[in-house]
């Protein structure tokens, strides 16, 4: 430092006060810069969950291609699509299975309100009627519910085996006489009764299975079942949806019934 006694030769300024303004101005030019504050909380909440990941971004066109395919919402969509790092399978999956577990939710619901919907087969050799049932007549009239009925006519078409629609639909007696004959099937003599019990009421089951309609793989989807499909316009719809009945007609079928009658 210059000491205080004397003035700078050239300004006139005393020595003192020109030292002065010299601290100030190396004082002004030093900034400190601010940190951020970080909350125990969010620290903590860091060390529990591990490195931050940061969020895959999910424009409004993918949002809006998977709620077209799916019938959920749009919220919901992106928060699958997020979840799922933007895959849109997963993303669909993960939609599904939320979907499958809103149904049950409405599984309970009156149906009295739908359609009658029929489909017949190339050649008109095959027709099938179906009734699907929904809550409101709102929800029957829309182009979505009409899809699903014209889809589940085409499904009971290509299944010749389908008779009922669940396994509520199969008397106990057709049972119980299916059980005697596998019963007393050649290749189960012999073998001891709780086996025979065993095998009997695997077959029984699995004989039972290829006549529901809603047990069966989905023809355009044989990922899932056509209980599954269903259950999925049920939320995308927002309604229970039921199947109420069915009818196949094939051409000369009639005359082949008044003959075993």
């Amino acid at each position: 430092f210059f000491p205080c006694a004397g003035r700078a030769p050239a300004s006139g300024i005393p020595l003192c006060s020109l030292t002065m303004l010299c601290l100030i101005a190396a004082a002004q030019s030093y900034v400190l810069q601010p940190q951020p504050l970080v909350s125990r909380g969010a620290v903590a909440a860091v060390s529990r969950s591990g490195p931050v990941v940061a969020a895959v971004a999910v424009d409004a066109k993918t949002v809006k291609t998977l709620r077209d395919a799916t019938g959920a919402g749009m919220m919901d969509c992106k928060k699958a699509l997020i979840e799922s790092e933007g895959d849109m399978d997963a993303a669909t999956e993960s939609l599904r299975k939320k979907g499958l577990a809103s149904a049950e939710k409405k599984s309970g619901r009156a149906t009295k309100e739908g359609i009658i919907e029929t489909y017949i087969h190339t050649g008109a050799k095959l027709g099938i009627m179906v009734e699907v049932n929904c809550e409101t007549d709102f929800v029957a009239k829309r182009p979505e519910f009409q899809e699903l009925a014209k889809s589940l006519a085409m499904q009971i078409a290509a299944c010749p085996t389908v008779e009922a629609i669940s396994s509520d639909d199969i008397s106990a007696d057709w049972i119980e006489k299916e059980k005697k004959i596998e019963a007393a099937s050649d290749d189960l003599q012999g073998k001891p009764e709780q086996i025979i019990e065993k095998i009997v009421n695997g077959r029984v089951e699995k004989a039972i299975k290829t006549k529901l309609l809603l047990e069966q793989p989905y023809i355009r989807d044989s990922g899932m079942t056509v209980d599954e499909f269903v259950k999925g316009y049920t939320a995308k719809l927002g309604e229970n949806i039921k199947v109420a009945r069915f009818a196949r007609f094939t051409v000369g079928g009639g005359a082949e019934e008044a003959e075993e009658a």
